[in-house]
């Protein structure tokens, strides 16, 4: 058994662009597509992948630095440092509990499967690790294994909920059929937007607002394409990082080299044509993820409604899928500097934002798709919740930093996390530590047993509703 579990970890230790296409070239396999065309679908998605990610390094290299230095100008001395989701996830997955996610996954996904009680098949293995975070969270909170190991179960009952429920508004925004994200940086916003949007429909004048991309392209022309919004962003977020610059560029001997307007004039030109690159190549590599994905869910559909008539399936992917959109873009990019703010003026938050600023994309796209692509709306939506996963951030940088102690050495290698920033202060993440999941399960976990039966119960009770009472889907 220890040698299964090891290899698991060791596979998963692989990383996303490595696993996802392996999993993909055999997923398309088993379902009947031909081995050289499930290859290169599995190459595809890997090639996508590292596309996504370079962009979206260049929106933590490039915006990250630019919140950094508006964080110093506000005078920010917050005691609990956001270290980002590859910190978490190395966090996760260093734990006794994370070690076992991907065996416990599979099985909870199988018998949900085999039972009826979801359409989700999620084969995203990379991102378990969410569920894994929760199981070590509840772990840390109870000093309980076995009640750790409970709550990751219930965490991936959670995540399958997630995809059966957005499935079908992913087809209908996205335009992606027979994919869902059971994802859990992204999902939760999901079911955050659904009042709100309920409550902005019954706004008068605001009812009507019109924000979309589409039409804000119409209204306003060249100035209304992705780029030019992106180049725009980027001129006000340098701006306002940039533009109170007094610092002239000295050499050895004391000579300037460089004035102070002059680095300032370079930083915000850089800035706000990084954003403009972002918000046209990113879309270009999603489309690319799609390329390899579309054959397999093509065969995965045949597979189904040929062994299963009548049963729909979507296979759970990453959402990183969606955060190529305009209007997914446009937002995240505006709520950045909003974060930062927000990390100021409200009493009482102890966290830091600062490499999950990059993350932002991830946290709302399902809710721009609630928004059906409404910027207003998601941006206004997007404040209130990136309020909200700065406090639970801050509650949970305690229990984050107790079950991280013991392997922060390999989490700095792993997570890309510098320790010297981390002295002195607790560490915390806005994904996922800032996540209402993660709250509600660690509010479980004080009640131990009595708190995780509970939730159990509510989340199995929400999956027979959706899947076997429910006649209509969310919209």
């Amino acid at each position: 058994m220890e040698v299964i579990i090891n290899a698991f970890s060791w596979f998963s230790g692989l990383g996303a662009t490595v696993v996802l296409p392996i999993l993909i070239c055999l997923f398309a396999m088993v379902l009947g597509t031909k081995p050289g065309a499930a290859f290169l679908a599995g190459l595809k998605v890997g090639i996508g992948l590292i596309g996504v990610n370079l962009v979206t390094g260049l929106i933590g290299s490039g915006l990250g630095e630019a919140a950094k230095i508006m964080t110093e100008r506000l005078g920010l001395n917050l005691t609990s440092l956001d270290v980002g989701w590859p910190a978490s996830a190395a966090i996760a997955n260093s734990t006794q509990v994370g070690s076992l996610a991907i065996p416990i996954g599979l099985a909870v996904n199988i018998v949900l499967i085999v039972l009826g009680l979801t359409k989700t098949l999620n084969i995203d293995l990379w991102n378990f690790w969410h569920a894994a975070f929760i199981g070590s969270l509840c772990a840390a909170i109870t000093d309980d294994f076995a009640f750790g190991l409970f709550a990751s179960v219930v965490g991936f009952m959670m995540l399958l909920l997630f995809g059966d429920i957005v499935g079908p508004v992913i087809k209908r925004f996205y335009g992606f059929d027979g994919l869902t994200f059971p994802h859990g940086t992204s999902a939760p916003g999901f079911l955050f937007a659904l009042p709100l949007n309920w409550l902005f429909d019954r706004i008068p004048g605001f009812k009507n607002m019109k924000a979309d991309s589409e039409t804000i392209q119409k209204r306003f022309g060249i100035f209304g394409e992705a780029p030019i919004i992106g180049l725009f962003i980027g001129l006000l977020i340098g701006i306002a990082a940039y533009a109170g610059n007094t610092q002239d560029v000295l050499a050895d001997d004391g000579t300037i080299t460089q004035t102070a307007l002059t680095v300032a004039i370079y930083s915000i030109s850089s800035l706000a044509v990084q954003t403009a690159a972002i918000m046209l190549i990113l879309p270009r590599m999603v489309a690319i993820l799609m390329e390899g994905l579309i054959p397999v869910s093509e065969s995965a559909n045949k597979f189904i409604s040929k062994r299963f008539p009548g049963r729909e399936l979507f296979i759970g992917m990453d959402s990183a899928l969606s955060i190529g959109h305009p209007a997914v873009l446009s937002s995240s990019l505006l709520l950045i500097p909003i974060t930062v703010l927000l990390a100021f003026i409200l009493p009482g938050n102890s966290t830091l934002p600062f490499v999950d600023l990059a993350t932002i994309p991830f946290i709302v796209c399902l809710m721009c798709a609630v928004f059906r692509g409404n910027i207003v709306r998601t941006v206004i939506a997007g404040t209130f919740y990136m309020g909200m996963t700065l406090y639970i951030a801050s509650w949970a940088a305690s229990s984050i930093t107790k079950f991280a102690q013991d392997s922060l050495t390999t989490v700095a290698a792993n997570g890309g996390l510098d320790l010297s920033l981390v002295e002195g202060r607790s560490i915390t993440s806005l994904v996922d530590g800032g996540i209402w999941p993660t709250f509600v399960f660690g509010q479980a976990a004080n009640l131990h047993w009595i708190g995780g039966g509970i939730l159990f119960v509510v989340v199995l009770g929400a999956l027979i509703f959706v899947n076997k009472i429910r006649k209509a889907p969310v919209s």
